[in-house]
């Protein structure tokens, strides 16, 4: 048998999936989607320092980064 991967976009699609498999007596397994520590870690560290007004445009990236 096949297997298939859903990516709903938002809480409401997940539910309605969810519900379809139930009613239609599928199985199916939910799996919490988990970031790898180095990835929340830069993700928590750049939200930090943009509430602490460490923030550029990207414009001002672009010039900064991009420009050769």
């Amino acid at each position: 048998m096949e297997s298939i991967l859903i990516h709903p976009e938002n809480p409401e699609q997940l539910k309605t999936v969810k519900a379809v498999l139930k009613a239609l007596k599928v199985q199916f397994e939910s799996a919490p989607v988990t970031l790898p520590a180095h990835v929340s870690e830069s993700i928590r560290r750049g939200i930090s320092q943009f509430e602490a007004g460490k923030s550029i445009s990207l414009e001002e990236f672009t010039q900064k980064h991009l420009s050769e």
